[in-house]
């Protein structure tokens, strides 16, 4: 059964339209004209349990509208939603209890206060009992590596380590379901590195479900299994990460580092360039399958030192998409 069911969801946002001029400005003191944006447009989806799914698409799409009427932020115009069989903005307290939510840009921790007086706040909060919440703290200090900082007031840390400190905080009461609105935005490699593990070790471990909405397409390359894609606030694509490439990927990169050029007279195959005895040449697998090319030019008899085989990366489909 699912978790998350969300069917035919929609949210209007009622907005003042701004005027220009003078005499339209002091109009708009009186009286003002009002339009309607659609954040959310008629969307439906579900999530098993444990599965981690990678909510995308570009700015203004409707991600954090729909992750806020997830967590019960914002009551939806039309449509329903349910999370464990729980109506998000109607049963705000007990629907809080079971999700964990980390905002990129929001902070769970107190600014003045050492994280661990903030995940003292937290089990009052929660009601958490002092095994599990002492157990907790000490696994999510050792997954997120949080030993050196996790006495120090918040202020003093940087911008990976506050982001840690606030996954911790938002699992610290071992939620079922976890939304992670672009957890590694301005991270360093090695932060993000630790926070993607992080995730994928809760999941693996614990079976929290995850949807994570980021702009960073290696987030999804490496954590998640499924795409949902908006885009204008509709439904665009829902489905494997596999299918999302094999439906919209068309092209592939082949790098053979060959001693004599090789023949590339294939339908769906061009070559890019040729340099230091690499041929980097791309190929079209609509018309020619990578596989079958990587076997035509690996049996052409020519000594064949090293071959690299690239398909088109989740980012490159989606600037593809978004440009056509």
């Amino acid at each position: 059964m699912a978790i998350i069911e969300v069917e035919n969801l929609t949210k209007h946002f009622e907005i003042n339209k701004r005027q220009t001029g003078f005499i339209n400005h002091v109009k708009s003191l009186f009286r003002r004209e009002r339009v309607i944006k659609e954040a959310v447009k008629n969307i439906s989806f579900s999530i098993e349990p444990g599965e981690i799914v990678g909510y995308i698409g570009t700015n203004g799409a409707g991600k954090s509208t729909t992750i806020k009427m997830l967590s019960g932020v914002l009551t939806p115009t039309s449509g329903t939603v349910k999370v464990d069989g729980l109506i998000p903005y109607k049963q705000r307290q007990e629907n809080a209890r079971q999700i964990g939510v980390v905002f990129g840009q929001r902070s769970r921790v107190i600014w003045d206060l050492p994280m661990s007086d903030s995940f003292r706040l937290y089990q009052k909060m929660y009601g958490i009992e002092e095994t599990r919440f002492r157990r907790n703290v000490e696994m999510y200090t050792r997954l997120l590596d949080m030993e050196e900082f996790i006495d120090r007031p918040v202020r003093q840390l940087s911008l990976g380590e506050k982001m840690r400190a606030n996954i911790a905080a938002a699992l610290l009461h071992d939620p079922k379901v976890v939304y992670l609105d672009e957890p590694t935005i301005g991270l360093d490699v090695v932060a993000k590195s630790k926070i993607r593990d992080y995730i994928a070790e809760i999941n693996r471990n614990d079976g929290v479900t995850v949807m994570l909405t980021t702009h960073d397409m290696s987030d999804i390359e490496k954590i998640c299994s499924r795409i949902i894609f908006i885009h204008q606030g509709e439904l665009f694509f829902d489905g494997s990460v596999a299918r999302f490439k094999d439906t919209f990927g068309y092209t592939y990169t082949i790098a053979v580092g060959c001693a004599e050029p090789l023949r590339l007279d294939f339908p769906g195959l061009r070559l890019v360039s040729a340099l230091d005895g690499v041929q980097t040449i791309e190929g079209d697998k609509r018309m020619l399958p990578a596989s079958e090319a990587v076997a035509l030019l690996s049996a052409q008899g020519k000594t064949i030192t090293s071959l690299r085989l690239e398909e088109d990366t989740i980012e490159s489909i989606l600037m593809n998409i978004l440009e056509k």
